[in-house]
């Protein structure tokens, strides 16, 4: 029985159960649901949310910024920033000066630094682990890489690295993955939010009386005068997100890369290896991992009012709407030959960082950052996967451990 038939059968008893099982397919089946969808029935609407798998329909949906908005988003970043904040603005002039900002204290010609930086700190932490004979590729490697470019890259290190580390995670729960809106995710949100935000206001004050080479002494310095808008509270808010953005995703980016490349039965596995070693083009093998294993399969919007895609498909106003990018990453007419690995696609069919005026602020560091630390363990002799170990969210939304073999000590 096709997806779709099941669906409907639930649909007719049930509603309730009907979205938990789409839920479901997408957190565990999203391959074969997706492909179902778009061959039969691309813009699937149930009665909580719109699904759009189409590559086409979902570069439409991340574009219209005015019609798809980040509405749903809004309400607990801005309770864990302490005010409005760029992402949650839609062609608004907050939304657009402030991401400039951002912009020019994260710039592009950052990147060898930051790859220098990742690369460095994945070294000492595998070296650390060498030892022991495995590492733990989530708390071992990715969060302690990116915990240290918080600090020296950012410009905001945590009270200690498990401190910021937490404050990220509970925060970025309820921002991106509590559409629920269960009140004790957020009740914990706000409160990791309360203390980051009070934690960025002392490093301001530290930053002011000695300036660094960081995106948070860059963020100081280019503060528009007050008349503007911009004062200490605009300050303290962007000082607060730019560690946001960037944990999570990249975290659990670098695992699924991690357990996506080791875990192949083809060729691609040793080619990866030999890439990482022999100093040849790596990159192209960690994101087309991820199009293979997203660290997230959706992206979600809100439409503000009825809407009809080009491809046809009425949008009625009021709706949560499920930006399929993992799906679209998938979709024949958009990608030759999805279903090969192919380390040599053009950026545009791979949606890792979004798509449109809420693309990722912060892309540039994850585009150092993510394969850097990818390449440096696939470097490792004897890196393998650990029979019968998987990755453990421990009921959360986001990886807690992930143990791979480093060889024997």
């Amino acid at each position: 029985m096709s997806y779709l038939e099941r669906y409907e059968r639930l649909l007719a008893k049930d509603p309730g159960r009907a979205v938990q099982a789409v839920a479901h397919w997408i957190g565990a089946e999203w391959r074969p649901f997706f492909a179902e969808l778009r061959e039969a029935r691309p813009v699937l609407a149930t009665p909580a949310f719109t699904l759009v798998t189409r590559f086409a329909d979902v570069i439409e949906v991340l574009s219209r910024e005015k019609v798809f908005t980040v509405r749903l988003y809004g309400e607990p970043m801005e309770a864990v920033l302490g005010g409005p904040y760029m992402l949650t603005q839609d062609a608004t002039p907050l939304h657009w000066a402030e991401r400039g900002l951002t912009q020019a204290v994260l710039p592009a010609h950052d990147v060898p630094r930051v790859r220098e930086l990742a690369g460095r700190y994945a070294d000492e932490a595998l070296d650390i682990a060498v030892p022991a004979g495995r590492i733990d590729a989530v708390e071992g490697l990715a969060r302690y890489v990116l915990m240290r470019i918080c600090g020296d890259y950012l410009g905001v290190p945590g009270p200690d690295p498990a401190t910021l580390s937490e404050w990220s995670r509970a925060s970025m729960h309820d921002i991106i993955r509590n559409l629920p809106r269960d009140p004790n995710v957020h009740a914990t949100a706000c409160a990791a939010g309360s203390a980051l935000r009070a934690h960025v206001s002392e490093l301001i004050t530290e930053r002011r009386r000695t300036p660094g080479e960081d995106a948070l002494s860059r963020l100081i310095s280019l503060v528009p005068p007050a008349s503007l808008g911009f004062d200490e509270l605009r300050l303290m808010v962007n000082g607060a997100g730019l560690p946001l953005g960037l944990v999570e995703n990249a975290a659990q980016s670098i695992v699924q890369i991690i357990r996506h490349l080791l875990g192949r039965e083809d060729s691609v596995r040793e080619e990866a290896i030999a890439a990482a070693r022999s100093g040849e083009p790596f990159d192209g093998y960690a994101w087309e991992a991820l199009r293979f294993a997203p660290f997230n399969p959706l992206i979600f919007r809100f439409c503000e009012r009825d809407h009809r895609l080009a491809s046809g498909a009425l949008i009625k106003a009021g709706t949560p709407v499920f930006a399929c990018t993992s799906s679209a990453g998938m979709d024949e007419e958009a990608v030759a030959d999805p279903a090969e690995f192919r380390t040599d696609r053009p950026d545009f069919v791979r949606l890792h960082f979004g798509y449109g005026p809420h693309d990722c602020v912060g892309k540039h560091v994850g585009v150092a950052v993510i394969p850097e630390v990818v390449r440096r363990v696939l470097r490792r002799p004897g890196v393998a996967l650990l029979p019968g170990e998987s990755i453990d969210f421990d009921g959360g939304p986001f990886p807690r451990h992930f143990p791979i073999s480093l060889g024997a000590s």
